[in-house]
Parts: C-alpha cells; sequence; structure tokens
C-alpha cells in the first residue's frame, strides 16, 4: 500500500496520540503565560513519547481489550493519555515547590 514499515507507523501513532494530549491539556486548563503553555507542551509531548507505548498497553489490559487492538492503536491511545496525564504532574509540582514543599490537608492552613 505504501513504503511505511510498522516501526515508522507506530513512531507516527505515537507523535500524533502525544500532540494531541498535549493539545487537549491546554485547552482543558488555559495556561496562565506563553512560557508555560510552552513547557506544558512540550512536556505533554515528551511524556507521551516516552510513556505511549507502555501507558497504552496497561490501559488496553485493564479495560479487557488487549487483544481487539491493533499495534498502532494501542500507541495511540497511551501517547494521547500519557500526554493529558502529564500536565497535572506539572501542576501538582508546581504547587508544592511553590508552597515551600507543605502539602496543605483539611482547613486553609492547617497542616
Amino acid at each position: 500500500m505504501n513504503g511505511l514499515s510498522e516501526a515508522a507507523w507506530l513512531w507516527l501513532a505515537k507523535a500524533a496520540g502525544a500532540v494531541a494530549g498535549s493539545a487537549i491539556s491546554l485547552a482543558y486548563i488555559l495556561p496562565s503565560g506563553r512560557r508555560e503553555a510552552a513547557v506544558r507542551f512540550a512536556v505533554g509531548v515528551a511524556c507521551g513519547f516516552v510513556f505511549g507505548g507502555t501507558a497504552g498497553l496497561k490501559i488496553a489490559e485493564e479495560l479487557g481489550i488487549a487483544g481487539n487492538l491493533a499495534p498502532g492503536e494501542m500507541v495511540l491511545m497511551g501517547s494521547a493519555a500519557a500526554s493529558l496525564c502529564a500536565w497535572s504532574a506539572i501542576g501538582f509540582v508546581t504547587r508544592l515547590l511553590a508552597d515551600g514543599g507543605r502539602i496543605q490537608r483539611g482547613r486553609k492552613g492547617t497542616q
């Protein structure tokens, strides 16, 4: 059909999933500035590439659909999920560092 190998299709699926997950994360909660948007997008894409295959396999196994998906579909799903979740981790770490390492529980001002 075309000259792309299966490995090339998997890389394209990873890239598409990572970019889609990052774009959705930026639209879900708007960043406060260009710098934050760029950092969140870059981290989302990187996490999508790095964790895409593993996340896709885990999600498919948990849902019981691993046997019904092609490898490209699993990688696309995992890359988008990993990329989408990356901004949550960034927000948590940012808030933790902004609070000086304290995690507040219960009522405001109590530890």
